[in-house]
């Protein structure tokens, strides 16, 4: 007998929120159209679309989720039981927050249940608490409107940064998937009207909602743009012109910010560890009618034949500032993982250092909304390193985003920050910034 019109998709959200929740598994591998997870691969594009829907709203919503769930439960799930929650847990997102039909949603929960030895003797409870959801939805929303969409540790260091009201408004950011922003070769002015966008702070644009693929879009063949959150569009910009100055981007791919740096003026060094993310920067880079010289090495062995004028190195970090695109982030990563990244940050900005000439410039950042691996590297190599100075960023440079300018002079954009009309998305993904420069 064929299994029911969307069961296989059902099974495949499940068993993707499982390798990301239990097994820490990116979202991004197990959506992989040729290497990720088998059971999503095997589905065709409208079931791929469906799953994929699925799974960034279980994930934005899933402690408000977990409290709808529990709140229904007579007494907690078995020690052992995740096949069983991810069940639930896939079936509620779609009557919480998802336009699918209660019956749909609860008929293929229950089906999955009995087609798992593990969740069989379960199907009754899945269909009791899943149609319950369904008829209390309204006063189940409001009770669980009261709980952070983060999860609670990441929540809590956020409210230790920025105190407990910016801290809840960033976790209530994430439920809104971030606008598409796009940096220009110029005349964003121009570009905007014609691709109906509005043009940002940052000089870039942002566009309203439409239907199609990027790839459609006026002036993407011609390489007259591509797609960068205005956020991570600051760094570069924070160097102005680079006109005969040797720059360097030190964790270069997927190559936007070696891009900019290009129309900078500058000379670029396009460095990355991996071969294959080089592929992909010098196809980026083709299609934008740019070159750059790319060298695939460990940054912390690199030692260049000449020192650099400029010197950008936007860090490997946790991705924390990023998951209005990526809501996996936080239930792949945590403390532990925040630590090592800001020691291997330390580690390589203290190196990047080494490679610039005296009077030259470098710009250390990154996209992670945790002040461990962005004030606190900086603070740490200025605290024992004679040679090299803070800049500060001035904030009357930066009409538009002066709140982002912090006390020190660093750049500290979060999702709550830059409103904007109705129709476009608000917001940016959350970046760390600082300006250093070498004496000697």
């Amino acid at each position: 007998m064929p299994d029911k019109p969307g069961l296989q998709a059902r099974a495949a959200a499940a068993k993707i929120l499982a390798a990301v929740v239990d097994r820490k598994l990116p979202l991004d591998g197990a959506l992989d159209h040729e290497h990720g997870n088998p059971a999503y691969r095997a589905l065709g594009e409208s079931d791929r679309a469906l799953v994929r829907a699925i799974l960034n709203t279980t994930l934005r919503h899933l402690p408000r989720i977990d409290a709808a769930i529990a709140g229904l439960l007579d007494s907690p799930l078995p020690e052992g039981a995740r096949a069983l929650h991810h069940v639930l847990a896939i079936g509620a997102a779609q009557i919480l927050y998802l336009d699918v039909p209660d019956h749909s949603a609860v008929d293929l929960a229950v089906e999955q249940a009995n087609q798992d030895p593990r969740n069989r003797r379960f199907a009754k409870l899945v269909n009791a608490i899943l149609r319950r959801l369904g008829r209390e939805k309204e006063q189940v929303l409001d009770e669980i409107g009261k709980v952070a969409p983060m999860p609670a540790w990441f929540v809590a260091r956020l409210e230790k940064a920025y105190g407990r009201d910016t801290a809840l408004a960033i976790s209530e950011s994430q439920l809104e998937p971030a606008a598409i922003d796009l940096t220009v070769k110029s005349d964003p002015e121009g570009w905007a009207k014609r691709l109906n966008g509005v043009v940002l702070p940052t000089g870039g644009i942002r566009l309203a909602a439409f239907d199609g693929a990027i790839p459609s879009l006026e002036g993407f063949d011609e390489g007259a743009w591509w797609v960068q959150d205005a956020a991570a569009s600051i760094p570069v910009k924070l160097f102005g012109d680079l006109s005969g100055r040797r720059a360097a981007d030190l964790c270069a791919a997927p190559g936007g910010k070696t891009a900019q740096l290009i129309l900078a003026g500058g000379a670029v060094t396009a460095l990355d560890q991996s071969e294959n993310r080089l592929r992909r920067l010098r196809s980026n880079l083709d299609r934008l009618g740019l070159k750059a010289e790319t060298i695939a090495a460990d940054l912390t062995t690199f030692e260049p034949a000449e020192r650099f004028d400029a010197i950008l190195l936007d860090a490997p970090c946790s991705s924390t500032g990023t998951t209005r695109r990526h809501p996996d982030v936080l239930w792949t990563k945590g403390p532990e993982d925040i630590a090592r990244l800001a020691a291997l940050q330390e580690r390589l900005l203290r190196h990047a250092l080494t490679l610039l000439k005296p009077g030259g410039t470098l710009v250390f950042s990154n996209c992670s909304l945790d002040p461990v691996e962005g004030e606190d590297v900086v603070a740490c190599v200025l605290s024992d390193t004679d040679a090299v100075e803070r800049v500060p960023i001035g904030a009357g440079d930066w009409p538009g985003l002066e709140t982002a300018i912090t006390p020190l002079g660093e750049f500290r954009t979060l999702p709550t920050m830059l409103k904007m009309p109705d129709g476009i998305g608000s917001g940016l993904d959350g970046f760390y910034a600082a300006v250093l420069r070498r004496l000697a």
